[in-house]
């Protein structure tokens, strides 16, 4: 193999290195012709598999997972350098001031006795780095193509902070009950069409992300561990039946039976 800038050094500038020459005149046909856009999708992917080497605790799949995530990064840089925005080394420097500047309890004076604190001094900062920033809505910053949960929950968190929020979580379980019966409501209708049923089923969402939230849980995860939970249960089913074709066959009566002796099985014997 011929050598390339950065060959032999440490593994970090090697990479950066590997990186531009994929993406040089002599590179790799499919790295060259990538675009913001069309790597996007990777960077979601990659995020996932990360979560899920996580979730199963499988630690090296996740030093694998994070090299490829690292490569989203790399690419995304790699990129705006061949279009004159910034370097990785912009992109290392600007990290590595807004780490200082965010933790003043560790590189400065002030005092933060606990996470809640650190937390607080957090928000502090960044209030006043969006007033520098000209930001003109408390809502600017969050992005509108974040998974729609989080960002619900995102939404509901920021507008808190000027008090407009639901007191505690009691209150939220009545909004809940609210907004079920007003989707009943609207599927009674004779006339009802998708759009309103779509959005009376957006506000019961919204307002489940914002029960997750004073419940201090993260409803992604706690919708991913469910779904793997019924993937166990369902598969357990699939092998007492003896198989996906044998569970087809299986009347409604049957196939609970075979849900609740699963339950057993996989040890999910709590909730439904």
């Amino acid at each position: 193999m011929p050598p390339y800038e950065g060959q032999g050094k440490d593994p970090m500038a090697e990479a950066v290195a590997i990186m531009a020459r994929l993406r040089g005149p002599d590179g790799c046909p499919w790295d060259r012709e990538q675009t913001f856009d069309t790597i996007k999708k990777y960077t979601l992917e990659e995020t996932y598999e990360v979560f899920d080497a996580i979730e199963r605790r499988a630690w090296p799949e996740l030093k694998d997972e994070l090299g490829d995530l690292l490569l989203q990064v790399l690419f995304y840089a790699q990129m705006a350098s061949e279009a004159g925005y910034f370097t990785i080394e912009d992109v290392a420097a600007n990290l590595n001031a807004k780490l200082i500047r965010r933790h003043p309890h560790v590189f400065a004076d002030v005092r933060a006795e606990d996470a809640d604190a650190v937390l607080k001094n957090w928000e502090e900062i960044k209030r006043e780095e969006k007033k520098d920033a000209g930001t003109v809505s408390l809502l600017d910053d969050i992005p509108r193509s974040m998974p729609a949960m989080q960002e619900a929950g995102k939404l509901g968190s920021r507008a808190a902070k000027v008090g407009f929020d639901w007191p505690d979580a009691a209150g939220l379980f009545d909004k809940l009950n609210e907004e079920v019966g007003e989707l009943q409501d609207e599927l009674r209708k004779p006339d009802t069409g998708k759009t309103a049923v779509e959005g009376e089923f957006g506000d019961l969402l919204f307002t489940m992300a914002n029960l997750a939230r004073h419940l201090k849980i993260d409803p992604e995860s706690a919708l991913r561990a469910t779904n793997a939970k019924f993937r166990r249960r369902f598969e357990a089913m699939e092998r007492e039946a003896g198989g996906q074709d044998e569970l087809k066959t299986r009347t409604p009566a049957e196939l609970e039976e075979l849900w609740r002796r699963a339950k057993t099985q996989t040890n999910d014997i709590t909730g439904d």
